[in-house]
Formats: structure tokens, C-alpha cells, sequence
């Protein structure tokens, strides 16, 4: 019998030509449209409330998209009922949605892959305890799939550190699209423990880019984030109604574009064209180790890991003891004693700045220390001895000075697909009227 040969990307298939070309077509078409499996993990309810516009977003695609977690890390009052709340929103608008796409989810359905995640930051080593959340990534992206599992991280990344250090080999079966900026600033020790420990992982580390989604550079008037509401939102369904409690309805949706980069453009090249931004490949992430006061003429690079170390007496603690407090620009962050006299804390700068920070302890040795130091971009910036090296994977925001808007690195990549993520929303919301 005669074989016809078919090449599809690494794909090699023989099919008898017997058979007939709807079946081949057919093959080839469900294919084609097999849903992205993602995996959120959101600090829905804390201090920012833009993550509730995002999961507005998410709920109105989810006919998009295998659903296959939705886990709460918020460190301040988010709670996993934050997201079941946004669920029965859905649940209002379902039959509307239904009507133009019966592809979209049973809300019975979201509500069981709701997983309450971590609630603290993570110590010093850069994880804790197993969580509902890190316990269910581990599951879901242990099953037996022939594509990944995205993990879009919206907040800490706690959950995604503890799953990696409770099973390692889950590592070639996710690929990770994170909103770090302010995120890594509180979450460096999670960030820490997975780019020395798991430096193989598939990261977009975005710290800078997704700024674009929500600065009105080049927006058509009715499309600025204050424009928006009234003009597409306003007086469209429960998820309408309720979307003006946060920030009066002004869209910001800081986290939707790790969602966007899945949906629009090849997320198996993150240096291409994406409605979640364009990056590059980076072999080391920026990491600097002071074991001294620092001053303003001490440069790190902007969403870099600055870390003290300093000395002072022996004590008997259990590991990972918070035992001072830094202090910058208000905000605070615990220090640990490290064994042999020794003391660290963690920080990464979310912007340009000139910081000063001063320490807190009840131990004279470290109360008082105090010192500056100076963020500039682009990051990684340059090369220093305690570099994290990454492996061939890890990407981060473009460093072309072309690429910014103000000081946000590659803020550009996806400031100019904001008109065509937004028309095609606008159709959605239309939807619910």
C-alpha cells in the first residue's frame, strides 16, 4: 500500500492514501485548535484591586482557554474567595456569552480548580510549606499532556518556587509568564530560591514591559483607561456593573498581559510580536551582595537583588529567623540570621530610585545601620561577580532605550497592540447588552 507523508513541526504521520481528506483535514484542525492550558496564580483582594479587572478579563475568554487552576497568593486580605466571588459574576453573565460562544466553562467547573495558595512572603531560603495552590500546580502539570502548562503569575511567586522545590520535575513540563516589578520587590526571596536553584525553568521575568498595557501612549481617545467604561463597559451585565468598583472603572489590568501573550501571537517565541510584549533572551539576572553600609556611589540595576549581609553575634535561633527589620521609603522587610554571626535581608528596586534605608533590631549589632544606593536602567545592567546564570530559557523586558515610555523598559512591545486588544474586547463587552 502506498503511504502519503506528512510533516507538522516535529510531527510525522503515515497515512494510507486510502484514507480519505476530511480525515486528514480533520486531524490537522483539531489540532490547530487545541486550547492553551493555563494555570493563574493571583493576589486578587490585596492592596492593588486591578486584579479583579483582570479576572473579569480572564472569565470573558475563558471559552479560550483550559482553565486549569485559579490560586489565591495574596499576602495581605485576598483570600480564594475573591475569586469564586468574581465566579458568580460570571455565572450572571454566562447565558449571554453563551449565546455568541458555547465554548465558555460551567462556573461548577472554575470553582473546582479555585485553590486558596500561599499567604505569607516567602523566608529567607525562599520557601515554606506546601500549599492547596503549590500542590495543585504540581498536579496539574504532572498530567499527561502534549503541550505545557502556562503558569501566569499575577502576584508572588511563592506558590510556583514551593512546587518547583517539593517536585523539581515538573520543571520541562511549565512555562512561566510573571508580572514581576513591585512583585520580585516583595517576593525576592521566592525569585532568589528559583534562579539559583532552578535556573533551566521557561520564565518570562517581566518586570518593566507590562506598563504598557495601562499608559495611554498613542490611545484613541475613547480607549483611554478613564475613556474606556463609559464608553464600552458601562450598563453591560453583572461583570459591567461590578467592574467600576475598582479604580472607578479607569483600566489598569497590570497582570492581563501575561493572559494577552497567550492569546494573540506565538508565546513559543517570546522574542516575536505578542499582544503580552516582546522580550529577549538574558543569560544572568542581575544580583549584588554588599557585607557593608552601601552609599550613592553604589549602582544596582533597576528589578536587580540587592542583598546585606551583616555581622554580629552568634545566637541560638531556629533557621530562617526574622531577627531585624530593613527599612525603605516607609516599607518594610525582615532580615535573617544566617548562621556564624552573619545577618542578610533581600530587596529589588522596582524603579529608577535613589533609595536610603536604615535597619531595625532589638539587637544593638544590627539596630541603626544605615545607607543609600542608586537603581538605573536598563536591567539586567552590568555584570557583577554574584550574577544569578540563567539557563537558555529565561527572558526579560527588551533594553532598547527606543522601547521605553518614561523609565518603563519595553513598555512599547505592547503599548502599540493596546487599540487591537481593546476593539476586540469592546466586541465582548458588546455581548452583554
Amino acid at each position: 500500500m502506498k503511504l502519503l507523508f506528512i510533516r507538522r513541526e516535529k510531527i510525522r504521520i503515515y497515512i494510507p492514501l486510502l484514507m480519505t481528506s476530511c480525515l486528514v483535514m480533520s486531524f490537522f484542525s483539531a489540532h490547530a485548535q487545541q486550547k492553551p492550558r493555563i494555570f493563574i496564580s493571583t493576589d486578587i483582594g490585596g492592596t492593588d484591586p486591578d486584579d479583579f479587572q483582570s479576572m473579569i478579563h480572564l472569565l470573558m475568554y475563558a471559552d479560550r482557554f483550559q482553565i486549569e487552576g485559579l490560586v489565591s497568593t495574596s499576602f495581605q486580605t485576598g483570600r480564594k474567595k475573591d475569586i469564586l466571588d468574581m465566579i458568580d459574576l460570571y455565572e450572571k453573565d454566562l447565558p449571554k456569552l453563551k449565546k455568541h460562544q458555547k465554548a465558555f466553562p460551567e462556573p461548577a467547573t472554575l470553582r473546582n480548580v479555585c485553590k486558596q495558595g500561599a499567604t505569607a512572603w516567602a523566608p529567607y531560603k525562599g520557601f515554606a510549606e506546601k500549599t492547596e495552590g503549590s500542590e495543585w500546580l504540581i498536579s496539574c502539570a504532572k498530567k499527561s499532556s502534549d503541550q505545557p502548562l502556562w503558569v501566569l503569575v499575577w502576584g508572588g511567586i511563592e506558590d510556583v518556587a514551593q512546587a518547583l522545590h517539593d517536585a523539581p520535575e515538573i520543571t520541562k513540563n511549565i512555562r512561566v509568564y510573571w508580572i514581576g516589578g513591585p512583585n520580585k520587590k516583595w517576593g525576592v526571596n521566592a525569585y532568589d530560591y528559583i534562579a539559583a536553584n532552578h535556573p533551566d525553568v521557561w520564565m518570562i521575568e517581566c518586570n518593566a514591559t507590562y506598563r504598557g498595557w495601562f499608559m495611554d501612549a498613542g490611545s484613541p481617545a475613547d480607549m483611554t483607561a478613564e475613556a474606556y467604561y463609559p464608553n464600552y463597559i458601562k450598563g453591560r451585565g453583572a461583570m459591567g456593573k461590578d467592574f467600576i468598583k475598582y479604580y472607578k472603572g479607569n483600566i489598569k489590568m497590570g497582570d492581563t498581559p501575561s493572559l494577552a501573550y497567550v492569546m494573540h501571537g506565538n508565546p513559543d517565541q517570546p522574542t516575536g510580536e505578542s499582544w503580552g510584549g516582546s522580550f529577549t533572551p538574558i543569560t544572568r539576572s542581575s544580583r549584588t551582595i554588599f557585607e557593608r553600609n552601601t552609599t550613592t556611589a553604589d549602582t544596582v540595576a533597576t528589578y536587580g537583588v540587592i542583598e546585606w549581609r551583616f555581622q554580629g553575634p552568634n545566637i541560638n535561633v531556629p533557621a530562617d529567623s526574622a531577627v531585624f527589620t530593613l527599612s525603605i521609603s516607609g516599607q518594610q522587610w525582615p532580615g535573617y540570621y544566617i548562621g556564624d554571626g552573619k545577618y542578610a535581608v533581600r530587596y529589588s528596586p522596582k524603579q529608577v530610585e535613589l533609595g536610603e534605608y536604615t535597619t531595625i533590631s532589638s539587637i544593638a549589632e544590627l539596630n541603626g545601620h544605615a545607607g543609600k544606593y542608586v537603581s538605573t536602567a536598563p536591567w539586567p545592567g552590568k555584570p557583577e561577580p554574584h550574577d544569578y546564570k540563567l539557563g537558555k530559557n529565561w527572558y526579560g523586558d527588551l533594553p532598547d532605550p527606543n522601547l521605553f515610555i518614561d523609565q518603563q523598559q519595553g513598555a512599547k512591545t505592547i503599548s502599540k497592540h493596546r487599540k487591537a486588544f481593546l476593539t476586540d474586547w469592546a466586541k465582548r463587552w458588546a455581548w452583554l447588552e
